[in-house]
């Protein structure tokens, strides 16, 4: 591999990851609908649209 492959592959990576825990943040603060904590379900669900999301995105 060349160099400018390692440093693509490792900037990806971070950027997926900070990325993600943006996305997860996002939705947990939409999830928790005011002060008090939202129901499991609600946020079951919330994590399976993200997860939709991030797959639909990568096309």
């Amino acid at each position: 591999m060349n160099m400018n492959r390692l440093i693509n592959m490792v900037i990806r990576q971070v950027v997926r990851q900070v990325v993600n825990r943006g996305v997860k943040a996002g939705a947990q603060k939409i999830a928790e609908k005011g002060d008090r904590p939202a129901p499991q379900q609600d946020a079951k669900r919330a994590g399976q649209a993200m997860k939709v999301l991030r797959r639909v995105s990568r096309f």
